[in-house]
């Protein structure tokens, strides 16, 4: 019987595409701000903590392991597809894992948990800039050409080696304010959920 209960049942498979959909569509949109380079950096912050609210009423619904590993796998092929490639797989990929594990250990009824849990898997989005310092110089050119020199040199500015390493810190901390603005909004639902 404990092994039928942690099955994913439709119902739950049927929270992860809801979810999985609603904040992919959330963070594509927030995504088009690229087109400004100088909004570019603030996204580490902007991302996890706007797509904190869909995530944490996502949370409320998680009580087995697999969910979260789900809805980053979903991510990265959706990324992939785009035009982020196997790294922005890889990224989405090992937040959904990561942020499952954590879960998992936590227990699913501590807000802590919930709240390092969604953290963790906002260091994932990583899988997205993380092309502009590792997909090499043909990624580069692309925007380049698409966008215009003088945007892909603004960008290149903004976004020198360092902010690879900064972007997993406020990647990080944006998931802990996306995940408290989310409590915050969605209290009822924490409640009914009994997460502590």
């Amino acid at each position: 019987m404990e092994k039928q209960t942690n099955r994913l049942t439709g119902k739950d498979l049927i929270n992860v595409g809801i979810y999985s959909a609603m904040t992919l569509v959330i963070f594509f949109m927030i995504g088009l701000l690229t087109a400004l380079p100088v909004v570019y950096p603030f996204l580490f912050i902007i991302w996890p903590v706007v797509c904190g609210i869909p995530m944490m009423l996502y949370y409320t619904k998680i009580k087995k392991f697999g969910m979260l590993t789900i809805t980053g796998l979903i991510g990265g092929i959706f990324f992939y597809f785009i035009g982020y490639g196997w790294i922005g797989l890889l990224g989405w990929m090992l937040g959904g894992i990561l942020s499952d594990l954590v879960l998992k250990f936590g227990g699913y009824q501590s807000f802590k948990v919930t709240v390092l849990s969604y953290a963790c898997f906002c260091l994932g989005i990583m899988g997205c800039p993380a092309n502009l310092w590792f997909a090499g110089e043909t990624y580069w050119e692309n925007i380049h050409s698409s966008m215009g020199d003088q945007y892909a040199n603004t960008l290149q500015a903004l976004m020198p080696s360092w902010m690879f390493y900064a972007g997993f810190a406020l990647l990080f901390v944006g998931g802990i304010l996306g995940a408290l603005l989310g409590r915050k909004m969605l209290k009822k639902h924490f409640e009914r959920a009994g997460i502590i």
